[in-house]
């Protein structure tokens, strides 16, 4: 996990996005930008910051963590 990349930016989500949304999301964006769909190198390596945004926010403790750091460095977008 890369705690300086803002992953619910890179799905275009908000913070209080359910898991189900989060999947759904995951789901449209690889079709998109999967490297197997023909995307170019700059959408493939896209596509690998969606995974990466994905595999945090999709489970629940590497979320809660995550969460909890964007908060303790001022970078939760709720508190704005």
């Amino acid at each position: 996990m890369q705690v300086d990349k803002d992953y619910y930016a890179i799905l275009g989500l908000s913070k209080t996005a359910t898991a189900q949304e989060i999947k759904k999301t995951y789901r449209r964006l690889a079709r998109r930008y999967h490297p197997d769909a023909g995307a170019d190198e700059e959408e493939a390596a896209h596509f690998r910051e969606i995974q990466e945004a994905y595999d945090v926010l999709s489970d629940p403790h590497q979320r809660e963590a995550y969460d909890r750091w964007r908060e303790m460095e001022g970078l939760d977008q709720s508190q704005l």
